[in-house]
């Protein structure tokens, strides 16, 4: 026989399945989690830990999670869902609350492996750029990858926001300032005060400003929690900065009470006898209807 080309068309492609079910669901990116995940052979079995970021359509979520063969291990957990706890009374998905959950998530974890003492970050949030230093009397800092998904890594995407919190709380994650707000691609600039205006909800504030000039009935809808909570432009800053003090004071997760009585959405199972009661009454109401109808008929 001679040589025969494959010919992969454009039906072939139209059937094609890859392999994974999560890839074909377009959930995971694996040429991404091989890098994330394989551990170097003659590292032992240690853990290689990753910060993963992920946005849903109401919040934002930090975790520290490794892998092992059964899957993946969260270590630790952080929700934008807790902030209104800290003060922040709404826009829990916007590039401020991403810091202020990657901040939560990374004290919250310190705190939990006994390293917050010794690795309090950057306590004083301004933008520059930051990298946890090793101390002499102290264990190595936490070190863990970002692990962004499928989200397009773009400059002043969200993703970084909850990075540079997580950086700032005192996790050691490699990272450079080309993606964060502020920086110039082709001034190779960083302009540190402009990242520093999005940490403390500078973008938001000033939308605010520009919507009650413009429109003061869609302002009063669109930001109806911050008027209710009587926050208004001016105040977000401050709101901010009390947030990120509250974390810092104690970023321990409490649950919230719940009652131990839940009520049941299934009837109890009947017993034999309750059965052959329910169906002797119901036989003598049945009974007792004819007897009215037959009685109603003599009179006619």
């Amino acid at each position: 026989m001679g040589f025969v080309k494959v010919q992969k068309t454009k039906a072939y492609f139209k059937r094609f399945q890859v392999k994974y079910r999560r890839r074909r669901e377009g959930k995971t990116d694996y040429y991404a989690r091989k890098r994330l995940v394989a551990q170097d052979r003659n590292k032992y079995n240690s853990p290689k830990y990753r910060l993963v970021v992920r946005f849903t359509n109401k919040e934002v979520i930090c975790q520290v999670v490794y892998s092992k063969i059964v899957g993946d291990i969260v270590l630790c957990a952080a929700y934008s869902h807790e902030l209104p706890k800290f003060g922040v009374a709404s826009g829990l998905k916007n590039w401020s609350a991403a810091y202020c959950t990657g901040l939560l998530c990374a004290r919250r974890l310190l705190t939990k492996m006994k390293l917050a003492d010794k690795y309090e970050g950057q306590a004083e949030p301004d933008g520059e750029e930051y990298h946890v230093e090793e101390e002499d009397d102290a264990p190595r800092p936490f070190s863990c990858a970002l692990d962004a998904g499928l989200v397009r890594t773009t400059t002043g995407n969200r993703v970084f926001g909850a990075l540079k919190g997580a950086v700032d709380g005192g996790l050691d994650i490699p990272h450079s300032v080309k993606r964060f707000p502020g920086y110039d691609r082709e001034a190779k600039e960083y302009d540190a005060e402009q990242c520093k205006h999005y940490i403390f909800g500078g973008h938001l504030s000033d939308y605010m400003t520009m919507m009650e000039e413009e429109d003061p009935d869609k302002y009063k809808e669109h930001f109806a929690q911050f008027v209710a909570a009587d926050i208004d432009a001016d105040a977000i800053e401050e709101m901010y900065q009390t947030a990120h003090a509250k974390i810092r004071a104690d970023p321990t997760y409490t649950c919230t009470k719940k009652d131990k009585k839940y009520p049941s959405h299934h009837e109890k199972k009947q017993t034999f006898a309750d059965r052959k009661a329910k169906a002797a009454k119901t036989k003598a109401a049945i009974d007792a209807a004819h007897a009215a109808g037959g009685d109603d008929d003599d009179d006619e």
